[in-house]
């Protein structure tokens, strides 16, 4: 429950900032970067080496994968067909595209399910929408920001990105069942902390919620995606296709109806894609997903 009172409080202190003139008016910047180079790597570094791969997995790193193909084929249909802007279209796939899994998933799921659905939820997180984030989430932002990057110089940004380093280390670590020593576990996990509250002042600096913004009728499509579209479509594949059952499957399918993911935000907001409706689709997306998480949550305990 603490964590879900420190996003609020995070964006709150964010929102004030953008009132308090000692602070630079482009501090969020600053402050997203340091997320990506800095607190996105140790929280790889930290839980990864940890994680049993077996089989069993692919159920919740469908979420991540899955969900993010397919937020790709629905908006880029959409943008082609209306006529969006790149910057537009990749947006609503990053932000529609990619769950807050961790931030506010582990919380709920802790409290919902308990420690076994918690370790469900970090099969999600890691190497679902932390790995996808940190890979397809950076291709599609170069692709649809103005860069215009060679095949050759796109795998180069991907093999370069301080997440993606920090993940394939701690993923070669996991093969050979070897983890860091204490002290640098330690080290990880606080630096790995600083994710949510740095990540939620930065969205807090750039929420502005103008009632006549042009952003309405987008926000609108994306959260209905990301809030009940995905969710749907993991319950029909998953509960009805695949006849698949126990509370790994339910807690795949309550991450895959998270609000969007603060990171996905800060990654298309740092490649100049929409930034105020990315940080529109946190700040209104997070409150409301937990009437949409009560719903998605009774669906699944009356079947």
């Amino acid at each position: 429950m603490d964590n879900i009172v420190l996003l609020f409080i995070c964006m709150f202190i964010g929102v004030a900032f953008q009132f308090v003139k000692a602070f630079p008016k482009n501090m969020h910047i600053s402050l997203n970067q340091f997320v990506i180079y800095v607190s996105l790597p140790a929280l790889g570094l930290y839980y990864i080496p940890k994680i049993e791969i077996s089989t069993a997995l692919l159920y919740p790193l469908g979420i991540a994968w899955l969900g993010f193909g397919l937020s790709f084929l629905f908006f880029y249909s959409l943008g082609k067909y209306y006529g969006w802007s790149k910057k537009l279209t990749g947006c609503l796939i990053i932000t529609a595209g990619l769950g807050n899994t961790s931030f506010v998933g582990f919380p709920v799921i802790e409290a919902l399910y308990g420690s076994n659905g918690l370790e469900t939820a970090i099969i999600v997180d890691q190497p679902g929408s932390f790995v996808v984030m940190a890979t397809l989430g950076i291709i599609v932002a170069t692709l649809f920001s103005r860069e215009t990057l060679s095949a050759k110089a796109m795998v180069l940004k991907i093999a370069f990105f301080p997440p993606f380093i920090a993940f394939s280390i701690a993923l070669v670590m996991n093969f050979i069942t070897l983890d860091f020593p204490v002290l640098l576990q330690n080290v990880f996990q606080r630096i790995g902390d600083t994710v949510t509250p740095i990540a939620l002042v930065a969205v807090g600096l750039q929420l502005k919620i103008e009632r006549r913004s042009k952003h309405w009728k987008f926000l609108g499509l994306g959260l209905f995606f990301k809030l009940l579209i995905t969710p749907l479509f993991f319950y029909i594949l998953y509960l009805k296709i695949f006849k698949a059952s126990g509370v790994m499957i339910d807690v795949s399918i309550m991450e895959a109806a998270m609000a969007p993911m603060i990171t996905g935000v800060i990654l298309a907001s740092s490649y100049g894609l929409k930034p105020k409706l990315g940080s529109m689709m946190i700040g209104i997306g997070i409150p409301l997903s937990f009437l949409t998480l009560a719903f998605w949550y009774l669906i699944l305990n009356t079947v």
